[in-house]
C-alpha cells in the first residue's frame, strides 16, 4: 500500500481545483487521479461527520466522461459508499438530487471547456463544496494499492443491483424535471415558440421536454454528436451567426441553449441577438422578487442602478464565492429571497421562492432552466418581446472574451506586476489613454477610467485562459476596446 497527499498529487498531475471543481486535460484525469481525488473527498466528508451513504453520480456527454465516472464509482464503493445514478444529466440535476436525499453528489464534466479536457465537481449533501472544503480535500492523505489501476475500465466498480449503472436509471432526471413541472402551471408557456439549440449539451433532451410540457412549441436545431465547447460568456462567432439565421427562418419568441453540462444558460432574443448572462441575472432577480443579490465583481453595473434590491454583495468570480456570500446574508435575513448569479448566466437560489401558490425549493448551484423559464414568463407577464425587456433595463454594454492557451502562472504574474505599478497599464496597452480613477483587486485587476469605461483582466479558474471584461456606455466603443485588448493579450502570450 502507498500513501499520497492530494495537494502533492494535484501539483504533479496538473488537475487542480478551479472555480467549478477539479479540472484538467482528460488524459491527465487518469483512473488513478479520479479514484484518489474521490477517495480524498469521501475521507473529508467523514472527518466532517458525514456518514457513509449513497453517492449520486452523473456526467456530461464528452468522450472521456464514462471512464472517469467508473473510476469515481469504484472509489465510492471501495470506501464504503454506494454509487447510484450514473445518468447523463445537467449538473444542477445531480446536485439537486443530492440535496433532496441528503447525500453527496458528484458530476463528471468539463462544462464549457474543449473536448480534450474534463473535470470532477464534488457536492456536499447541502450543495457545492466551498473554498474551505477544497482546502480540506487537498489536505487528505490517501492510501491506495497501485495494482488496482491495471484494469483501465475498473469494471468491477458496480454491485450486482447496480449492474446497469450507466444509461438505464432515470431517477435523477425525473426528479429534476418534476422540480419545474410540479411548480409551474401546465399552460405557463402556452403560445411561446422556442428554438432550442441542442449541440452537445447534456440537457438537450431534458430542458426542451420541460418547456413543451409547460405549453411551449419547441423547434430543435443543430444537434451534434461531437462535443462543441459552447461558452455562454465568450460566445462563439458561429453561434452568434447561427442565431441570426434561426431567427429569420423560424420567427421564434426566443432561442435557448446551455453550455456543456447545462448549468449556464445561453439565450438569444427573437431577433437572434445574444443576451449576456449578467443581464439575464438582473432580469431573473427582478422577476423572482429577490431581496438580496450576490454576484461577482465582473458583472454589469446595472445591478446597482436599479434600486430594486435591499442588499447587493459583489464577490470574487466563481460559484463558491457567490454561495458563501448568499449564506452569510441568509444568517441574518431568514425572510429574504436571496439569489446569486454570474456573468456566465448561471443562477443560484439560496431561498425557497414562491411561484403563485407553489414553492420552488432552493437550489444553491448554477441552474440554466430557471433562467430560461423566468425570461419567458417575464415576457408573458409584461407582454413584451425579449429584446424590449432587455432594452428597458438601459444597461451599459459589458462584454468579455478570452485568450486561450495562455499559461495561468504567466497571466497571474502579469496582473501582479500591473497591480504593483498601475501606471504601467498605459505602457502595456497604449490605447488606454484615459485617467485611471480607481482599481479593484477582488478578483484579478479591474480598472475604472475617467472616460467612464472599465477594463478587467483575470486568469480563468478552470483552464489556461486569460479573460478580459470591458464595460462602456457605447456598444461600438466597447467592442473596439475589447478587440484591442484581446489582440494585445495574444501578443503577450
Amino acid at each position: 500500500m502507498q500513501n499520497v497527499l492530494l495537494q502533492d498529487l494535484m501539483n504533479e498531475s496538473g488537475v487542480k481545483f478551479g472555480t467549478s471543481g477539479a479540472r484538467g486535460l482528460a488524459d491527465n484525469i487518469t483512473d488513478k487521479i479520479a479514484y484518489l481525488y474521490t477517495k480524498g473527498f469521501l475521507q473529508y466528508l467523514e472527518k466532517e461527520g458525514i456518514k457513509k451513504s449513497d453517492v449520486a453520480i452523473a456526467g456530461d456527454l464528452r468522450p472521456s466522461t464514462p471512464r472517469i465516472m467508473f473510476a469515481v464509482a469504484k472509489a465510492c464503493k471501495d470506501f464504503g459508499f454506494n454509487p447510484i445514478g450514473g445518468e447523463f444529466v445537467p449538473s444542477p440535476a445531480v446536485a439537486m438530487y443530492g440535496i433532496q436525499k441528503n447525500i453527496p453528489a458528484i458530476m463528471v464534466t468539463g462544462s464549457h471547456i474543449p473536448e480534450d479536457r474534463n473535470g470532477i465537481k464534488y457536492n456536499l449533501p447541502v450543495g457545492e463544496i466551498l473554498k474551505k472544503d477544497e482546502a480540506g480535500i487537498k489536505a487528505q492523505v490517501v492510501e491506495y494499492d497501485e495494482s488496482l489501476f491495471s484494469d483501465r475500465e475498473l469494471k468491477d466498480c458496480l454491485s450486482n443491483k447496480n449492474e446497469r449503472f450507466f444509461g438505464d436509471s432515470s431517477e435523477i432526471k425525473d426528479a429534476y424535471i418534476n422540480r419545474y413541472l410540479s411548480v409551474f402551471p401546465s399552460d405557463a408557456l402556452s403560445g411561446k415558440k422556442i428554438v432550442y439549440y441542442e449541440h452537445s449539451a447534456v440537457g438537450r433532451d431534458i430542458l426542451p421536454f420541460i418547456y413543451e410540457k409547460l405549453g411551449a412549441s419547441v423547434i430543435r436545431v443543430s444537434r451534434s454528436e461531437k462535443l462543441i465547447a459552447v461558452d455562454t460568456e465568450a460566445v462563439r462567432k458561429e453561434d452568434l451567426e447561427s442565431a441570426k439565421i434561426w431567427a429569420k427562418e423560424y420567427n421564434p419568441d426566443i432561442i435557448l441553449s446551455t453550455d456543456g453540462d447545462s448549468d449556464r444558460p445561453l439565450i438569444f432574443d427573437e431577433n437572434g441577438t445574444w443576451v449576456p448572462g449578467d443581464i439575464l441575472g438582473v432580469l431573473v432577480s427582478k422577476y423572482l422578487n429577490a431581496n438580496a443579490v450576490c454576484a461577482p465583481v465582473s458583472v454589469n453595473s446595472v445591478l446597482e442602478t436599479l434600486n430594486d434590491f435591499n442588499v447587493i454583495k459583489r464577490t470574487k468570480i466563481g460559484s463558491p464565492y457567490v454561495i458563501e456570500a448568499m449564506q452569510n446574508i441568509h444568517k441574518n435575513n431568514k425572510d429574504f429571497n436571496i439569489v446569486g448569479y454570474e456573468a456566465n448566466g448561471g443562477f443560484l437560489l439560496e431561498s425557497d421562492i414562491k411561484i403563485g401558490n407553489k414553492i420552488l425549493p432552493m437550489l444553491p448551484t448554477r441552474d440554466a432552466a430557471i433562467v430560461h423559464l423566468s425570461i419567458l414568463l417575464l415576457s408573458i407577464k409584461t407582454n413584451l418581446p425579449v429584446s424590449q425587456i432587455v432594452e428597458n433595463l438601459h444597461a451599459r454594454v459589458a462584454i468579455s472574451n478570452r485568450v486561450q492557451n495562455f499559461e495561468t502562472s504567466k497571466s497571474k504574474k502579469f496582473i501582479e506586476d500591473l497591480s504593483k505599478n498601475i501606471e504601467n497599464v498605459r505602457e502595456e496597452f497604449d490605447f488606454l489613454d484615459s485617467k485611471i480613477v480607481k482599481t479593484d483587486e477582488t478578483d484579478g485587476l479591474r480598472i475604472y477610467f475617467e472616460d467612464d469605461y472599465i477594463v478587467h483582466l483575470r486568469p480563468s479558474g478552470n483552464a489556461p485562459e486569460f479573460r478580459c471584461y470591458v464595460e462602456a456606455k457605447d456598444e461600438v466603443y466597447a467592442k473596439n476596446l475589447l478587440n484591442k485588448m484581446i489582440k494585445r493579450m495574444e501578443e503577450l502570450r
